[in-house]
């Protein structure tokens, strides 16, 4: 598994009513945590895209744990499942800044398509720089 962490603060508009935030909030912050893997692996989304790879969700699931708040720190830790060869996997778990209380946990899959949407492996610019990053 390929992991990271990146940290984000919860602004008044990601709560709702109740003062918790918004349920739908947690889905931001898993492709936040996605898009930060990439970074950290040097690649980041737009160019992948500029290559014509694209990656829709094809399947998303979040159980909420704990509830967060306006200007808690909450800490994402995005895992590359890189034992899913078809398509790519990302586990996603999100903490409280001192680490300790998980607020959520989930994850999403997602299938490779060209810029016409026929669908594909994961392309050899992607699955290389995994294979370099997990080796190291």
């Amino acid at each position: 598994m390929l992991t990271h962490k990146t940290k984000c603060r919860v602004i008044y508009g990601d709560t709702d009513k109740m003062g918790f935030v918004y349920h739908a909030n947690y889905f931001r912050w898993f492709e936040a945590g996605r898009s930060e893997l990439f970074r950290h692996l040097g690649l980041s989304y737009k160019a992948i895209e500029t290559e014509g790879i694209y990656l829709p969700v094809s399947e998303v699931h979040c159980k909420f744990i704990s509830p967060s708040q306006y200007d808690d720190i909450l800490v994402i830790e995005t895992s590359l499942d890189t034992s899913v060869k078809a398509y790519m996997k990302f586990d996603y778990r999100i903490f409280s800044e001192n680490g300790n209380d998980i607020l959520a946990e989930g994850y999403t899959k997602h299938a490779c398509v060209d810029r016409n949407g026929r669908l594909l492996r994961p392309p050899e610019l992607i699955t290389k720089l995994i294979e370099k990053s997990v080796a190291v």
